[in-house]
């Protein structure tokens, strides 16, 4: 599979131009890392900076309410210290969902743009 895959990617960079061959090699498969900086670049870095900013608030403000849960022996100040940690805790686990989505959603749209250029690169060829 892996050398059929090498030969589809070498046939489609000899129909492509210099500089439409060097953009299909940015859209390889990225590992984690680069995923994750790939979610600072583009229009909505600036969210992504907030997001991430709020996470680390609802992750101090988590960490806060389970030493006050700790510290206290009053049952109602417990439960309403371990409900204060279990909603940060979504919070912040929310907050991370949404990162993973924008990663995921950023693979896609770069597989779309490697299809296209193959359709594209394809197409000139047939026409030839």
């Amino acid at each position: 599979m892996k050398n059929h895959t090498e030969e589809i990617d070498k046939l489609i960079k000899e129909t492509l131009t210099q500089e439409e061959a060097k953009f299909y090699d940015e859209l390889e498969e990225q590992n984690v890392f680069e995923m994750i900086a790939g979610l600072f670049r583009g229009k909505n870095k600036w969210m992504m900076y907030l997001m991430n900013f709020m996470t680390l608030i609802f992750f101090g403000m988590f960490v806060y309410c389970i030493i006050q849960f700790f510290n206290t022996e009053i049952i109602n100040e417990m439960l309403t210290w371990g409900l204060g940690g279990l909603v940060f805790l979504f919070g912040v686990s929310m907050l991370k969902i949404f990162a993973w989505m924008q990663m995921d959603k950023n693979a896609i749209l770069r597989e779309m743009k490697r299809l296209e250029i193959q359709i594209s690169s394809l197409s000139g060829k047939m026409s030839e």
